[in-house]
């Protein structure tokens, strides 16, 4: 497969606006991303109107459409400075915030959020609309952390734990061509010993263990080795590096790893059917906790439950 033609097929951008700053960075950031696709980007701001209908005046509706209008044009005339060229549609919806940009973005397109807190612990946590978009949202959804214009710097990451995060490192390998960049694959263990081990002093056990321990070690370092070996088929001109690696917590050795990356990608591992937001530990960790753009790439079916 030709890698250049399956970057070139992603699809548009779809962001929410809602005047604050944190959204502002999610739609300088969706903007660069539609260019760098050679898409149009879609402007969603919600106003919510439809829930609040029988409790609302005619003067109240009317304001807040007013209010929705514009903000939808004070985004785009930031995004016109930054990308004269970039063709820019805003949508004014009635509905509640996270359905709107999933309606917008219907099947073929990439949500983009902001970061919601305001201030103190609260400004390292998930809003509740980017909580409820990322835990929901049936395409991939890109969280922008902080209020300040992210650094596009260094390569793309994917986190892979096993085969069935092909998809995730095809979209991370897609992200990284377009940006000329490296992809970083990453598969980090538990650090625990084999379960059911035991040491005991004088038995020849304690070797055992270790020797369980390594080897358990070097074969947390092949799912990303398998992985990496079919992106660089599918993607030979793209550069790809494949690292093992071993902690207590998977979070938070992804978060580390991201104060060096431009994009982190992650597969979500939700149960289809699920009764509201259902993201794993590992995946809500990383979108609350990482210093750069967070990925979330949205894998269904049989087998693919919550990560634990």
């Amino acid at each position: 497969m030709d890698g250049t033609t399956e970057a070139l097929a992603l699809g548009t951008v779809v962001v929410g606006v809602d005047g604050s700053a944190s959204a502002r960075a999610a739609a300088m950031w969706a903007a660069g991303e539609a260019v760098r696709r050679g898409r149009g980007l879609y402007l969603v701001h919600a106003t919510d109107i439809a829930r609040h209908t029988p409790i609302l005046s005619e003067g109240e509706i009317a304001r807040l459409q007013r209010t929705g209008r514009e903000i939808l044009a004070e985004a785009a005339e930031a995004v016109a400075a930054r990308h004269p060229g970039l063709a820019v549609i805003g949508e004014l919806d009635r509905g509640e915030p996270s359905a709107a940009l999933r309606h917008v973005a219907a099947l073929s397109s990439t949500i983009v959020v902001g970061h919601r807190g305001r201030s103190g612990f609260s400004s390292l946590l998930l809003g509740s609309v980017g909580l409820e978009t990322v835990a929901n949202a049936d395409t991939p959804v890109v969280v922008v952390r902080g209020a300040e214009e992210a650094a596009e710097t260094g390569a793309v990451l994917a986190a892979v734990r096993d085969g069935a995060d092909l998809g995730c490192a095809r979209a991370a390998a897609r992200e990284a061509l377009l940006r000329k960049v490296p992809l970083r694959l990453l598969h980090i263990g538990n650090g625990t010993w084999p379960a059911g081990t035991r040491a005991v002093p004088g038995d020849g056990a304690e070797k055992a263990v270790r020797e369980g321990v390594e080897n358990v070690t070097r074969e947390q370092a092949l799912p990303s080795s398998t992985v990496a070996d079919r992106i660089r088929k599918d993607f030979p001109e793209l550069t790809v590096y494949a690292d093992g690696d071993r902690g207590r917590s998977v979070p938070g050795r992804l978060v580390d790893a991201s104060r060096r990356a431009g994009l982190l990608v992650v597969g979500g591992r939700r149960s289809p059917g699920h009764p509201g937001p259902a993201l794993g530990r590992t995946t809500l960790g990383v979108v609350q906790h990482a210093h750069c753009p967070v990925e979330l790439i949205p894998r269904h079916g049989p087998g693919h439950g919550s990560t634990s």
